[in-house]
């Protein structure tokens, strides 16, 4: 089988490597040899000291795309706009594509996947999610007896380190992202990072393979960790609780859930303890239960790790009749569902509320008394000691579940109040149990 990598960075670079590294045990694994034939690349001398003389070289990304010789296109050039454009053309040209990129995916992963069933071609993105975790082929052929039922997973390396070491150091998030940048682990902007965007393009996917439903990224809720301090963060330690960026997908009664926040766990999970930039995804089927898959999110190899196995399986499948391969999103196109999205007052979950209050009687039963009228259970509340010289104090209350309707309207009602300086500090908790 005749690969063409279009791009040759950091995963592209990698995937030549391990092409290469273990040609024997690849080809003994996919019956037969799977080989870069061509790469498209600007940068032609560097490439060429890569891959020798033995791959072409085209500067030309549609030449590869439509090169007579080329099986698979593998697109590893990232962003959205060009890389569609090339995809769909490889797939309009008859070729199976492999690609690693989450955000193409999440955005037009619907019209690239109606016309590879169209060419009779396949599409495969173990790379887009999690890094070399095998999470979307969990997912789509390991659980495929189980009615999913909710998927959270830490799936951003950089927001990750950056939540561990303002745990560990008692550091703020600023100090703690530049030495996230530092590291090499955070972009120059590091947006797409720490506001939750790039998880959201990873949960989009799961959610579809996990529920037979389209991608719906323009409805993910996303909510980022650039807000969160080290207070925060000390007290929910505290209360036997670590604070994660999440991705959460859940299957309700009117819907999905589709929201990236950062999210109070219990210490005792796993997952609660998962460090630095690794990524870890917990999968809770009605039959298997609660799974863990934990592993680099990133990286040249382990990415590079994900992209040859959608390798190795597109040749396995090659010669399969399109009806007979694994369907894209699990479910057979026929039966994909446009189930709603919740958006986030719909949603149910528990909640740690911290309020700067004025330390004088008749503070605690006002709060208490709006969270009683809207129907708000207590699940635990602890007030700090006023610090010496101050007149307020901090109030911390965890709930139980509630809808998010109503946890808004109590947050509004708490902040009216005279005695409350300031407003409420509000996250989201789930006990993943």
């Amino acid at each position: 089988m005749n690969v063409g990598l279009l791009g040759v960075g950091t995963v592209g670079g990698g995937t030549y490597n391990v092409l290469k590294r273990n040609r024997e045990e690849i080809a003994r694994r996919a019956g037969r040899e799977i080989k870069v034939y061509a790469v498209a690349s600007r940068t032609h001398e560097k490439i060429r000291q890569l891959v020798g003389d033995e791959v072409e070289i085209l500067k030309d990304p549609e030449q590869l795309v439509t090169h007579p010789n080329i099986d698979i296109v593998v697109e590893l050039i990232g962003g959205t706009s060009a890389a569609k454009d090339l995809v769909l053309k490889a797939i309009a040209a008859g070729k199976h594509v492999v690609t690693a990129n989450k955000a193409l995916l999440a955005l037009h992963g619907n019209e690239i996947f109606i016309a590879a069933q169209k060419r009779g071609v396949m599409v495969a993105f173990e790379g887009a999610v999690a890094g070399g975790i095998p999470i979307i082929k969990a997912l789509r052929e390991g659980l495929t007896a189980n009615r999913i039922e909710w998927i959270a997973g830490i799936i951003n390396g950089t927001s990750n380190f950056i939540l561990s070491e303002m745990r560990d150091k008692g550091a703020s998030f600023n100090d703690m992202l530049k030495e996230a940048q530092r590291r090499g682990y955070a972009e120059a902007d590091p947006s797409f990072d720490v506001d939750g965007i790039d998880s959201a393009h990873k949960l989009t996917i799961m959610s579809a393979i996990a529920f037979g439903i389209p991608m719906q990224f323009d409805k993910a809720y996303t909510e980022g960790i650039s807000t969160l301090t080290r207070e925060d963060i000390r007290y929910a330690e505290e209360l036997g609780y670590r604070i994660k960026l999440l991705g959460i997908t859940r299957r309700a009664n009117n819907g999905i859930e589709l929201r990236v926040h950062p999210t109070l766990i219990p210490k005792r999970r796993l997952i609660a303890n998962v460090e630095g930039v690794m990524n870890a995804i917990v999968v809770k089927g009605d039959a298997v239960g609660a799974t863990l898959y934990y592993g680099a999110g990133a990286g040249a190899d382990p990415t590079a790790s994900a992209v040859v196995a959608d390798l190795v399986d597109v040749t396995r499948m090659h010669t399969a009749d399109p009806e007979n391969r694994v369907p894209h999103l699990a479910f057979q196109p026929d039966a994909v569902r446009d189930i709603p999205i919740l958006s986030m007052p719909e949603v149910e979950t528990s909640y740690y509320l911290r309020m700067r209050a004025a330390d004088r009687p008749g503070v605690l039963a006002d709060v208490t008394r709006i969270l009683a009228d809207l129907e708000i259970s207590i699940d635990a509340m602890i007030q700090k000691e006023a610090p010496e010289g101050e007149e307020a104090t901090d109030i911390i209350i965890l709930t139980h579940r509630i809808v998010e309707l109503n946890a808004n309207a109590a947050i509004a009602q708490i902040e009216a109040l005279p005695t409350i300086c300031g407003k409420v500090v509000r996250l989201r908790m789930e006990e993943l149990s």
